[in-house]
């Protein structure tokens, strides 16, 4: 973590007020935010929220975007009902927040998810795409599912065991993210190269910050909109690949 006052840099940035195209729903034990394309589909992307929990309009507005590209988006509420992280909150409690909420916890509902797409929604092929916590989340998918056929991880923290990956995998980092440090980005690389057995990709977006793809507006962010676009196109790239 970058610092006991505030070990996330992981501001609301820039907020947007957006209601989102599709709707929430009751999947099993959990909420979750379901969009679907204008055309049937089956394939689908289950989008992994950050801290600030899966009604963040920011983290909706990407699961719209990957629907209007063909996808089945699926936004569950990976905290099952506990309260997600808010601006207000004292950071100095930030690791006893984090305690219950830890990204490697959430087998009983990725299974739940996995069933739903593929029993209620006809998903054939099924890919994870997660920001901050959600992009650790999806290093964890990688790892422990290999029916996700396909991983955009955003600015997530990794995994000791990150390099046994079963699901190719794109990684996206910003030069100044103070909680991932290029070190620690470079160690990743290392640790990939020797021992990962499927595609990868480590990208890093110069001068770039923690949250940059889905935080920052690119309509109010004119010298960030090209790596913005970038990223996502990226992402889009990426899915369209191995999906």
């Amino acid at each position: 973590m970058a610092n006991e006052a505030k070990p996330c840099p992981c501001d609301i940035g820039d907020r947007m007020e957006y209601g989102g195209l599709g709707q929430e729903v009751q999947i099993d034990h959990i909420k979750a935010y379901v969009v679907k394309p204008s055309t049937v589909s089956d394939k689908a992307i289950i989008v992994i929220q950050d801290i600030f929990g899966w009604q963040l309009p920011n983290t909706r507005y990407m699961a719209d975007m990957l629907s209007a590209n063909g996808y089945i988006a699926v936004c569950p509420d990976f905290y099952v009902g506990k309260e997600p992280w808010s601006p207000s909150h004292d950071w100095s409690k930030f690791q006893e927040w984090y305690e219950d909420k830890k990204p490697t916890n959430i087998n009983k509902e990725v299974d739940v998810v996995l069933r739903y797409l593929k029993e209620q929604c006809g998903a054939k092929h099924i890919g994870a795409v997660g920001f901050c916590w959600g992009g650790a989340a999806t290093h964890y998918l990688a790892l422990q599912y290999p029916e996700v056929k396909a991983g955009v991880s955003f600015y997530g923290k990794s995994l000791e065991e990150i390099y046994g990956l079963k699901s190719p995998t794109l990684f996206v980092f910003a030069e100044n993210d103070h909680v991932i440090p290029l070190d620690q980005v470079e160690a990743l690389e290392v640790k990939l190269k020797k021992k990962c057995t499927v595609d990868y990709q480590v990208k890093i977006f110069p001068g770039q910050t923690h949250g940059f793809v889905h935080r920052k507006r690119e309509d109010i962010n004119p010298a960030d909109k090209p790596s913005i676009q970038e990223a996502r196109t990226d992402m889009l790239n990426w899915l369209n690949k191995y999906i």
